[in-house]
């Protein structure tokens, strides 16, 4: 029953979506380079060409780039709420669903970079300042909302990376944490420290924390709304990799950057169903995640992409994958 359970789901998940871009605005640009290490060492890594240009615009609370020419694929999303420290609040939380929902729909996307446009933060969880004037009837409408929205980024059929340069606290920390992969500066401060405020966790924190880190690690972390910096969330495997931060604060994005690049080339709908196996089987037991696993090897089976990777092995050269 298990095995047709997960069978049910994945038809479910592997229907083909249409393309759309609803909600699409302008955001970063390009150039410069930093150097780079990764938690378990530390190494040079060939510059990457890539900044981003900041904007005073308050208006503009979210701003999500679809990149181009080699790049393209790739979907930047950047938090722009300078004066509330990228604090989570309604309206933040009603564009990025329907960012979400764009990049869900349009199976040209490759992979979502998540990161802030606001130097030396990433998000400072909720806008308390909003929070206390909502009525008590209003409060848990909100959460349940942002606990939405932080569902349905790690349901994403895309890799997602969260690009952290600053602090990522709270529902901040929570919504890097349904991200596939976390890259951080080794300044960056993150912690889930809502018990500070008499209250827990409630957007996933509970939940992903353990299953990033163990259980033991993440009920420490939290009881204690401990705040850990960039390199000591990679030592403890809250991070995949840890950067040195640069003079323009934006290492964690750039390192996310060239990640995002190695991803790009691969088959589209093979990192999809790749995806798909590891996410839902890693909540079953062995038997039913093969069986998981077996339904997605079958997905990439009959596809074009298939064909030319082997075509292009045969005739060594670079595959051309169109998603097909």
């Amino acid at each position: 029953m298990a095995v047709q359970a997960g069978h049910r789901a994945l038809l479910q998940a592997l229907r083909v979506q249409a393309p759309g871009r609803a909600g699409v605005c302008r955001l970063l640009g390009a150039s410069s380079g930093c150097r780079q290490h990764v938690c378990s060492g530390t190494g040079s890594l060939s510059p990457l060409p890539a900044t981003r240009h900041y904007s005073s615009d308050a208006k503009e609370d979210l701003r999500v780039r679809h990149l181009d020419g080699e790049d393209s694929g790739i979907v930047v999303v950047g938090i722009n709420r300078p004066k509330a420290k990228n604090a989570i609040s309604k309206n933040l939380v009603n564009l990025m669903l329907e960012a979400v929902e764009s990049i869900r729909k349009n199976n040209k996307v490759r992979s979502v970079i998540i990161c802030s446009v606001v130097p030396g933060i990433f998000c400072a969880g909720a806008d308390l300042k909003e929070r206390a004037k909502m009525q008590q009837s209003e409060v848990g409408p909100f959460v349940s909302k942002a606990r939405s929205l932080i569902t349905e980024l790690g349901n994403l059929p895309v890799p997602t990376i969260a690009a952290i340069d600053g602090a990522a606290l709270g529902g901040g920390l929570e919504m890097a944490l349904a991200c596939d992969i976390r890259i951080t500066s080794d300044t960056a401060k993150l912690g889930l420290v809502e018990t500070k405020l008499a209250i827990i966790p409630g957007a996933g924190g509970t939940q992903r924390l353990p299953r990033a880190i163990g259980v033991s690690l993440a009920k420490e972390l939290i009881f204690a709304a401990r705040v850990v910096d960039g390199a000591e969330a990679c030592r403890l495997g809250l991070a995949n990799h840890s950067v040195e931060q640069n003079k323009s604060g934006d290492a964690a994005y750039l390192r996310a950057l060239e990640l995002a690049r190695e991803i790009n080339p691969q088959g589209p709908i093979a990192v999809r169903m790749a995806k798909l196996a590891i996410n839902q089987g890693i909540e079953v037991d062995l038997s039913t995640g093969l069986a998981i696993e077996e339904a997605c090897y079958a997905q990439v089976i009959p596809t074009k992409d298939r064909l030319e990777g082997l075509a292009a092995f045969k005739e060594k050269r670079r595959p051309q994958f169109k998603g097909e």
